[in-house]
């Protein structure tokens, strides 16, 4: 081919590589060691065939021939710069050499017009995962998933996928994770192989303990190093064993869209991890595979409980005086059947703290969040109770369940039915299956206490002692009780709430009133940090989702938790996220300052030394305030929740007024 029908690429001028020298450039996207010695100028192909190192990093020696050579950095294999030939080679062995000349001290590099882009096992990968409908991915791109990355790139500029780069791994797993808790979907983490994987397993944990879907895609070392101990090859499989319910490596004998439909199944049948292992040089191998979906791959969801169970539980409630129902997260897809249960039988619905919000505050049968995070109602209704009905929970020993009364536990997960300790009567069955069954067959006993009058009363006595909270002032900052205060009045009622770990959340379950938010925290794991990240998440689910969209996300966290992915903050300015994150700095881990002084432990190490958070957020590009007087806190969260971008709150809180 003439140079004439090259396409000519300005890649650099002369004065920018002195005699002597090699630097890398890009044409289009292919990348070339220029050298210059001797007066001479030279394009080669920049990937050296050993490992791939990159030429244009190396240096131009001389060797004992007198001849000079460029060597590749990584391990010293030399080339000739004007034929690509290795020293005793023969030129069409060597590099690959691409035409260069110079017009008005620019250099230009002729290139072929680009051949059709040839599909790789990764394209059939990321187009099966469109297929199955996952829509976002958060991740860091890097040295060992370059080739999965492109693939990705060009599903997200054909509009099937969103992309967040995060700049903390762990942050991408607790997004995807938020994600998933939120949707019930998949969104996938990406990472290279070494530490960016392994920095993805606290997130990844924390969706497993909660049972939220998630697709972990992780780089890997090239499989010619497999297994000695390459740089970065650690053996990811065993790594992810306890974290996932699948976790295997892409071969190139693998049936490529299968093993991506087999993760993304158990991702959303087991509502788990799945996590897949890609080695560097499988992602680019050529395949034309078709891709799959899910079409003939899922049955029906919907557990129905057997009829011997529902006539007993029939007999129990309608006998029943005083019984209560214990609304927990595996309920959320059901909250309103179970609601409208429960006002069938004016009957007192607890909430789980996990389960906070899915029945609002103000409705007449709402008793609030029962257990250490929870309200004083909850629990005495609990102690009151002759029946309890549990529907989604979990009996963790966070949550204040009384294992001496009658219980009904219904639950999907049959390992959860009476997991802990026996209960009178276990049913395996959908939530809301369950509630359709025994709706008809139930009704409030003649002879039941009127427990709606009375928890009106308690409602009464539990917001008459916060008002008194609210007088509470040491002069060491505002007390948590007026933020929650005032952001139940101030919160939209289709917002979403994820909520970090520490005081702030302690104090987040006794005081926020919900009214409709939906509300995401971590769970059982209780991890700190959460909430910036799965902010993260659920911002994108307004994106992804028409339920969801327009939808404010409000995050909240101590000081503690978001100084763990504090720059997490500039990923939402970097994209434009309509985020407001309320952070109450009290200066100390807080809650471990509790747990010393109940401990008798002497308080120690748990002290904290921030900058002004507000002025950080600004310095990113966000919206930042700092609050300092009770006073100060409507119009500052007024401001921030309209802001249409990011936002942070800093409210400075006494660490002893939770």
């Amino acid at each position: 081919m003439g140079t004439e029908t090259l396409d000519w690429i300005r890649v650099a001028h002369v004065d920018e590589l002195p005699e002597g020298r090699v630097k890398t450039v890009t044409a289009k996207t292919t990348s070339i060691c220029l050298s210059h010695f001797d007066g001479q100028w030279s394009a080669m192909d920049n990937r050296c065939p050993h490992q791939g190192g990159p030429l244009g990093e190396g240096s131009i020696e001389t060797g004992v021939d007198g001849k000079c050579w460029i060597r590749c950095p990584w391990h010293g294999w030399d080339f000739d710069p004007l034929t690509g030939a290795p020293p005793g080679g023969h030129e069409d062995t060597g590099q690959k050499l691409y035409p260069l000349k110079i017009e008005n001290g620019d250099i230009l590099i002729g290139l072929e017009s680009e051949p059709e882009r040839t599909r790789t096992v990764t394209d059939v990968m990321a187009e099966t995962m469109v297929n199955w409908g996952v829509k976002r991915v958060f991740g860091m791109v890097g040295h060992s998933n370059l080739g999965l990355a492109e693939a990705l790139r060009q599903q997200v500029n054909a509009g099937k996928l969103g992309y967040v780069g995060i700049r903390h791994e762990g942050a991408a797993a607790f997004a995807a994770s938020a994600y998933g808790k939120l949707t019930g979907k998949p969104a996938a983490c990406l990472t290279i192989a070494g530490p960016g994987a392994t920095n993805l397993l606290t997130g990844l944990w924390d969706a497993k303990v909660d049972r939220a879907p998630v697709l972990a895609l992780t780089g890997q070392v090239q499989t010619q190093v497999f297994g000695p101990g390459a740089f970065q090859d650690i053996d990811l499989k065993s790594a992810f064993d306890a974290v996932s319910r699948f976790s295997q490596p892409v071969l190139t004998t693998s049936n490529h869209s299968e093993l991506m439909s087999l993760a993304l199944k158990t991702a959303l049948i087991e509502r788990d991890v799945a996590h897949l292992i890609f080695p560097d040089d499988v992602q680019t191998i050529a395949s034309n595979t078709p891709a799959h979906g899910p079409e003939g791959r899922i049955g029906g969801t919907v557990v129905v409980p057997n009829a011997a169970d529902l006539e007993k539980a029939a007999e129990l409630i309608n006998t029943a005086k005083r019984p209560i129902i214990v609304l927990g997260y595996g309920a959320v897809g059901s909250r309103e059947k179970v609601v409208s249960l429960a006002e069938k039988l004016g009957a007192p619905v607890l909430t789980t703290f996990k389960g906070k919000g899915l029945i609002a505050d103000s409705h007449p049968n709402a008793a609030g969040v029962l257990g250490r995070s929870g309200t004083p109602i909850a629990s005495w209704f609990m102690n009151e109770a002759d029946l309890i009905l549990s529907l989604g929970s979990s009996f963790a020993n966070h949550t204040g369940i009384e294992p001496s009364k009658p219980i009904i536990q219904v639950d999907f997960e049959r390992m959860q039915l009476g997991k802990f300790h026996p209960v009178a009567l276990p049913i395996w069955g959908e939530i809301g299956a369950f509630c359709d069954a025994v709706g008809p067959m139930v009704s409030k006993a003649s002879d039941a206490a009127g427990q709606l009058a009375e928890l009106e009363e308690r409602w009464g006595i539990w917001r008459e002692e916060k008002r008194a909270r609210l007088g509470e002032d040491r002069g060491h900052g505002v007390h948590s009780a007026a933020v929650f205060k005032a952001l139940t009045e101030l919160c939209p009622e289709d917002a979403i709430l994820p909520v970090d770990v520490g005081n702030n959340t302690y104090s987040f379950g006794r005081y926020f009133e919900p009214r409709g938010q939906r509300i995401l925290m971590s769970g059982y794991l209780g991890s700190i940090g959460f909430g910036l990240p799965a902010a993260l998440g659920a911002w994108c689910a307004t994106q992804d989702f028409d339920e969801y969209a327009g939808r404010k996300v409000i995050s909240i966290s101590g000081d503690g938790g978001f100084g763990q992915y504090a720059m997490e903050f500039t990923t939402a300015v970097k994209y434009g996220m309509n985020i407001t994150h309320i952070l109450l700095n009290n200066g100390e881990l807080g809650k471990i300052s509790k747990e010393q002084r109940a401990g008798e432990w002497p308080v120690w190490e748990t002290g904290l030394s921030n900058p002004s958070l507000a002025a950080f957020a600004r310095l990113c590009g966000g919206h930042g305030v700092r609050v300092t007087e009770k006073s100060q806190l409507h119009d500052a969260l007024s401001e921030a929740i309209a802001n249409d971008g990011p936002s942070l709150v800093e409210v400075m809180t006494d660490a002893e007024l939770v």
